[in-house]
C-alpha cells in the first residue's frame, strides 16, 4: 500500500519542522528528503545511480556533491564536505551509496524493519529480489480501482501505475528491496506509534 495523501502531508509537514532546528549534516539532508515526501530518499538514490557511469557503486566528494544539487537539495558545500567526511570512515575519499543511503535512512525499530521485509517476501512472489506486475497479480487487488471499474484501464495498466508509486523515477517496473525499505523508512518517519505502523502494514498487505 502506497502512502496515502495524509501520510504524504504529514511526513512533508514534519520534516520542514524538524529542518528549522536541525545540525547535524546527515540529519538535514535526510530531512530535506524526507520534506518531498516518502520517496524523497528513493529519488536521491535513483540520482546517485544515474550518475554512476562505470558502475562502481562509490561516489567521490565531486561527485557526492553533484548528485545532491541535481537532485536540487540546496545545501553549502561547506556542510557536503562536512557530511561526506564523517560517512568517509576509513578515509578512502570515497563512499559506497548503497552504505550511504542505508545510513540516511530514518532510524526505524527492528519491528518496523521486519514487517516491512515480511510485506516485500509476500510480493517478491518469484522471489527474484524485484517487485514487478507479475509478482503484483494476486496480491494486490484492483477490482474496486474506478479507472478498472469504468473499463478505462487493465489491470495490467492498474497494477504499473500502483508499482509506480515506489518507483517513482525512472519507473522500470521493478522495485528492489532496498527500494522499497527506503520507500517506507520514509512513510516510517511519519508515523510515531509502532503499534499504528504494524496495524497498518498488516492491514496493507494482508499479513
Amino acid at each position: 500500500m502506497a502512502a496515502t495523501g495524509r501520510t504524504q502531508q504529514e511526513l512533508i509537514a514534519k520534516s520542514k519542522e524538524k529542518l528549522k532546528s536541525a545540525q547535524d549534516p546527515l540529519e538535514i539532508l535526510r530531512l530535506k528528503c524526507l520534506a518531498r515526501g516518502a520517496n524523497g530518499i528513493k529519488g536521491l538514490g535513483r540520482t546517485f545511480k544515474i550518475m554512476d557511469d562505470d558502475e562502481n557503486k562509490a561516489l567521490d566528494l565531486k561527485e557526492f556533491k553533484k548528485g545532491i544539487h541535481d537532485y536540487g537539495i540546496l545545501m553549502e558545500d561547506t556542510i557536503i564536505k562536512q557530511l561526506f567526511d564523517s560517512l568517509d570512515k576509513d578515509g578512502s575519499g570515497s563512499l559506497d551509496f548503497d552504505e550511504f543511503l542505508k545510513a540516511l535512512r530514518p532510524p526505524m525499530s527492528d519491528s518496523r524493519k521486519n514487517l516491512i521485509n515480511m510485506a516485500f517476501m509476500k510480493l517478491d512472489r518469484s522471489g527474484d529480489g524485484n517487485i514487478t506486475v507479475d509478482d503484483l497479480k494476486g496480491v494486490y487487488n484492483v477490482k474496486k480501482h474506478p479507472k478498472y471499474l469504468n473499463g478505462e484501464w487493465t489491470e495490467e495498466q492498474c497494477l504499473r501505475v500502483f508499482l509506480d508509486s515506489f518507483d517513482s523515477n525512472d519507473k522500470d517496473g521493478k522495485v528492489t528491496k532496498d527500494e522499497f525499505l527506503n520507500y517506507y523508512s520514509g512513510v516510517s518517519a511519519s508515523i510515531d506509534s509502532d503499534a499504528y505502523f504494524d496495524l497498518m502494514m498488516r492491514n496493507a498487505w494482508k499479513m
